[in-house]
């Protein structure tokens, strides 16, 4: 279609984005402040074959209809206003732009100076418009729809019925990095979504015994300029392009479809998808930062500005922050979640760096407008919404203040594991409320214990192996001197930074892995595991793999071993005992109150047997305690927690005359349900120093 036969009509602004029909297509963009916006159309080469101004302009919605055109069209925008960085605009028509609304981008992203929307130079002045067409080193839109196979909008089948929050075990992962170096799935499609879901992949989650994949960021993200300059990648995908299209490298054949087959893969298999979202900010970085959609469209009205409006207020160390307080940027967000909802039968969510999401203006608030827009939605309240309950702005930490309906990662429930098991002194009474789903953050407004994201590791620090194979973060192959990434890992070697052959050390980290790992799983409140802790990935040390798409955070599969195999077992053990255990993952929160006669749903002990006092609790230097719970039904759990170096005798409750116990797990020799753990209630049971034992018990 040539520019001068090319017709557009004045078409609708109710449906924003590009919209398919039987005799054309619609295009709506909002912008409240340009003064023109052309459409261009390109050919499968990248050509631009016709560029025409949306003829209407209705309610701050620039939009046309353009007869005779089809889905899988390439297309893009060309915004016209006034440059003027002093006063929030930034306005560039020689910038092609990324339609926000994009079901999908064709093309990579070549970076050049040209997508800057000024004259570089040395001063870092951003004053001078630049005069360079940036379009043909820029993705382009495509139009979505169900004319053709390859774009049409996926409709999935029937949705898994969501899972119970207190069944639920997140298992977080990476879509290349589980499936890259996998033997037996094939080579073609490692790294995608048909990975994710070949079977080799599917029973691997299956047999471990978890219930939900918690996909590390999947929409359109592209390699950031400084790190294609150093010959890295951005592995991670914390810098979104496009919030409604998935990243291309994620498709084995570039038909987003893949991605609802997969869900439906796991789905059948019992696994819910939860999805890494990025709401928070964009790729466009700071006001230095490249124009390739959102700041060219209108920088002022989809970005939060300071006092001087050339710079952006940043509540999340990337450059920018999304302006959700607008109510287009808000319904921007929100149509895009229901989009993963309703197209691909995606689960849920977890939002990245959530505290800016709920900043209407500068300040956290419970009542935000994007909070109060997730809590109405008839789609988005049914959906698992978890939140990254801090950013990096004034206010940031919110761990249990999100309205109900959401849970969120427990950072506190990490940090006191951690500091625990290596041994500081303080912390038994943060390791108690730890164990107990942290009530005092969450216990309020009908919460549940499964509220609490319970996690030791994420993606974002030491992997489980390597929390004690490094006393610090080894960060050079990110090219930045080992300046990145976190300081405070609260880790431990275990005598030798490293790899290392000797035995003694080696069963001490398995010991204290297992020690990690059956506190995450005997915890009231939602496990998550980091993808690879099962079977000993390492990432050498790398606590910042962001930009490692490569062996250093890919999971190694050729490379485990027989005490990785080991560990995997007792992975799997512990997750079928919490399964089969309804103590171990209540759906209220336990406040010692009254079973039967005497006995109480929770209670404290020491190691002689008695009941904990104030003044135990308030003794420092205390590292082992007893936790027993019961149930009204005759069941009860005693678990018994040893941080000292040395072993503990623990005396064994008798809580009726008929009272058993059997020892299920014991993170010392590494076992799951032996077959002689009986153990006689008023005996003595030693806990090995650095160990941590379960024991099951009857008192009916």
């Amino acid at each position: 279609m040539s520019r001068s036969r090319i017709r557009i009509q004045p078409g609708s602004p109710v449906s924003l984005g590009a919209t398919a029909d039987a005799r054309g297509v619609n295009f709506a963009l909002y912008s409240a402040n340009a003064t023109k916006v052309e459409l261009c159309l390109f050919d499968a080469d990248g050509h631009e074959t016709a560029r025409v101004p949306l003829p209407e302009y209705s309610d701050e919605i620039w939009h046309g209809y353009v007869p005779g055109l089809k889905p899988g069209q390439l297309y893009g925008y060309r915004v016209h206003g006034p440059y003027a960085p002093a006063e929030g605009h930034r306005f560039n028509p020689h910038k092609l732009l990324i339609d926000p609304w994009a079901k999908q981008l064709a093309g990579n992203l070549d970076w050049d100076d040209a997508h800057f929307g000024y004259v570089l130079g040395e001063d870092e002045a951003d004053d001078k418009m630049d005069e360079r067409d940036s379009a043909a080193f820029t993705p382009k839109a495509v139009v979505a729809g169900r004319a053709s196979s390859k774009w049409r909008l996926p409709i999935p089948k029937k949705k898994l019925l969501p899972r119970d929050w207190a069944d639920t075990v997140v298992y977080e992962a990476h879509v290349k990095g589980l499936t890259q170096l996998h033997p037996d799935i094939p080579e073609r499609i490692r790294g995608t979504f048909a990975a994710l879901a070949h079977p080799k992949a599917v029973e691997h989650l299956v047999r471990l015994g978890v219930t939900a994949v918690e996909l590390m960021p999947i929409h359109a993200f592209y390699d950031d300029r400084y790190l294609v300059e150093k010959n890295l990648k951005n592995y991670w995908g914390y810098s979104t392009l496009g919030f409604f299209a998935p990243a291309p490298h994620y498709l084995s054949e570039g038909d987003p479809d893949e991605i609802r087959r997969s869900v439906e893969q796991l789905h059948e298999a019992g696994i819910e998808v939860i999805l890494d979202v990025v709401y928070n900010h964009t790729c466009e970085g700071n006001h230095l930062g490249p124009t390739l959609s959102f700041r060219g469209i209108d920088n002022a009205s989809y970005y939060k500005l300071t006092d001087d409006p050339r710079f952006y207020f940043d509540t999340t160390g990337c450059g920018n922050t999304l302006n959700l307080g607008n109510p287009r940027v808000l319904q921007l967000v929100t149509a895009s979640l229901r989009h993963w909802t309703e197209h691909y039968g995606i689960d849920g969510f977890r939002f990245d760096l959530a505290t800016s999401l709920a900043r209407d203006d500068r300040a956290f608030s419970p009542q935000s407008s994007f909070l109060a827009a997730m809590r109405q939605d008839p789609v988005l309240s049914k959906v698992k919404l978890i939140s990254e309950s801090w950013d990096l702005g004034e206010g940031a930490y919110q761990v249990g203040n999100f309205p109900p309906g959401w849970s969120e990662w427990n950072g506190r429930f990490r940090d006191d594991t951690r500091s625990f098991w290596k041994g500081e002194d303080g912390l038994l009474s943060a390791l108690a409320g730890s164990l107990l789903g942290s009530a005092d953050l969450f216990d309020k407004s009908g919460r549940k214990p499964s509220a609490s994201i319970n996690f030791i590791t994420a993606h974002d620090g030491f992997t489980l192996y390597d929390l004690y194979a490094y006393n610090e973060k080894h960060n050079a192959a990110n090219e930045e001197d080992n300046r990145d990434g976190h300081d405070d890992n609260r880790s431990w070697n275990c005598g030798v930074e490293g790899q290392t052959d000797d035995p003694a050390i080696l069963d001490l980290r398995d010991r204290m892995r297992r020690n990690l790992m059956t506190t995450l799983l005997v915890s009231q409140g939602t496990p998550m595991i980091l993808m690879g802790d099962e079977v000993g990935r390492t990432q050498f040390g790398n606590n910042n793999a962001y930009c490692q798409d490569n062996d250093i955070a890919w999971l190694k599969w050729r490379d485990i071993d027989a005490r990785d195999q080991s560990f995997y077992e007792f992975t799997r053990g512990l997750l079928r005992l919490r399964h089969g255990m309804p103590l171990l993952r209540q759906a209220k929160f336990l406040h010692g109150d009254v079973v039967h006669k005497d006995l109480k749903d929770v209670t404290w002990l020491r190691a002689d047997g008695q009941e904990m006092q104030p003044d135990d609790w308030a003794n420092g230097h205390n590292r082992s305690v007893g936790l027993m719970l019961a149930e009204k039904g005759g069941g009860a759990a005693l678990i018994l927690v040893n941080a000292f170096h040395e072993g503990v005798s623990f005396k064994i409750p008798q809580l009726s005359k008929a009272c058993q116990w059997q020892l299920v797990i014991n993170t010392d020799k590494g076992t799951i349900e032996q077959e002689d753990g009986d153990v006689p209630a008023n005996s003595e049971l030693i806990v090995p120093g650095r160990a941590l034992y379960v024991l099951r018990g009857n008192w009916k």
